[in-house]
C-alpha cells in the first residue's frame, strides 16, 4: 500500500514536470502540440510510461512521437535535475488516442441532436 502511494506521488511529480519541460524547454518544433495525458510509474520507479495527446493528423502525431523519443535523454536529465530521485527513470512515450475517441463520440452525439431537432420542428409546423 505504501509502495502504491509512493508510485502515485512520484507519478504526479513527473507528470507535472514533464508537461513543463515539453512545453517550455524542449525546442524541437515537432513536439510543439504535445500534451501529457497520463503517466504510469513502474513499481521499482525505474520506468515511466508516458501517454501523450497530439493535435493534428497521423503524420503530425508520428512526427511528434519521434521527436519525443529523440529528446527522451534530454527530458530524462531535466526531470532528474528537477526532482530528487535516487534513479532517473527511463521514459517510454506512446500516443494516447482517447482524445480522438472523445471527439468522435462528441461529433456523433451532436449529429444525433440535430437529427432529433429537425423532425420536431417539422411536426410543429403542421399543427
Amino acid at each position: 500500500m505504501l509502495e502504491n502511494r509512493r508510485q502515485d506521488r512520484v507519478g504526479a511529480l513527473i507528470h507535472r514536470e514533464l508537461g513543463e519541460v515539453i512545453q517550455r524547454v524542449v525546442k524541437d518544433p515537432r513536439v510543439a502540440f504535445c500534451t501529457v495525458t497520463h503517466v504510469e510509474v513502474s513499481s521499482d520507479l525505474k520506468y515511466v510510461d508516458v501517454k501523450v495527446s497530439v493535435i493534428g493528423d497521423s503524420e503530425q502525431k508520428e512526427a511528434s512521437l519521434a521527436g519525443l523519443k529523440s529528446a527522451a535523454g534530454f527530458i530524462r536529465r531535466e526531470i532528474s535535475r528537477r526532482l530528487a530521485l535516487r534513479y532517473s527513470p527511463e521514459l517510454r512515450f506512446s500516443l494516447d488516442d482517447s482524445v480522438d475517441h472523445i471527439m468522435k463520440i462528441d461529433g456523433l452525439l451532436r449529429e444525433l441532436e440535430t437529427e432529433e431537432e429537425v423532425p420536431e420542428k417539422s411536426t410543429q409546423d403542421i399543427y
